[in-house]
């Protein structure tokens, strides 16, 4: 598998989609879960994780904000239909 390299530009690049930070996100478990990284890597990919992490729960908390602009501010229970 092709790692991406430090180097490059969009290394350090925030996926435009939660969808595509969860994504990456999980990859990244799976590869710190492994134990076959050296501890440069693991020290980079940790960093990473993190950063995404704060990324989706940011993108979570601005779609809970215009929820709560939609419903005149007041955040509902989710009501599966």
């Amino acid at each position: 598998m092709p790692k991406a390299s430090p180097s490059h530009p969009d290394a350090t690049a925030l996926p435009a989609t939660y969808e595509a930070a969860m994504a990456e996100l999980e990859g990244l478990v799976a590869r710190l879960e492994s134990g076959d990284l050296p501890l440069d890597q693991l020290l980079t990919n940790y960093q990473r994780g993190a950063a995404l992490l704060q990324h989706c729960r940011d993108k979570l908390q601005a779609v809970e904000e215009q929820i709560k602009v939609l419903d005149d501010g007041v955040l509902k229970p989710w009501k599966a239909q």
